[in-house]
């Protein structure tokens, strides 16, 4: 025959073992809903940013600085864009160079995922530093500051990593990928 004490031990035993997987369940739960509302979060944020990315006014001054301005060296881009004798190129330059600069803050500091920006930006960052990038660090230097535009290149360099584990568009076009069809 079973005694009461033992009883009483296996109950108490089965009460500590529920508690724990009580303990457990509520603690993954937990963590899921709060990476659920990080990702919301996210792509909340990002997309307030896409909308600016894709208003006429950006799209514009985007257009303005990718076609229309030209430099011949660095000393051409100081006259060009300076904030007496054109303050409205200096204005477009850097309403372009800072929306991709805040983004890169943005992924830098784990804000925003790389592969979303890839996604939705990826094809405008590559010719847009590739274009203000050269002017951007050597006023770093001229100028003494070495922060100008950092977090921009720190965008243009994860969206590059992101292209080479991709393969080259030229591998595209070669017929590398299944949505482009042979002819």
């Amino acid at each position: 025959m079973i005694e009461l004490s033992v009883i009483r031990d296996l109950v108490a035993i089965f009460g500590v073992i529920a508690g724990f997987s009580y303990y457990v369940l509520t603690v993954r739960n937990t963590r899921k809903n709060q990476q659920l509302q990080l990702e919301t979060r996210q792509a909340q944020l990002f997309m307030g940013l896409y909308q600016t990315f894709r208003s006429p006014e950006f799209v514009r001054n985007w257009d303005h600085v990718l076609w229309r301005l030209e430099f011949k060296d660095w000393e051409d881009s100081v006259e060009k864009l300076h904030p007496i004798n054109n303050p409205d190129e200096r204005t477009i330059w850097f309403s372009v160079g800072l929306f991709f600069e805040g983004i890169g803050v943005l992924v830098k500091r784990g804000l925003i995922d790389i592969s979303l920006v890839d996604d939705l930006l990826g094809g405008m960052i590559k010719p847009t530093w590739e274009k203000m990038g050269p002017i951007e660090v050597e006023s770093r230097v001229r100028l003494n500051n070495p922060r100008g535009f950092d977090d921009f290149e720190y965008l243009y360099n994860e969206i590059e990593r992101i292209a080479e584990g991709r393969g080259s568009y030229m591998g595209l076009r070669a017929g590398a990928s299944p949505y482009i069809k042979k002819e």
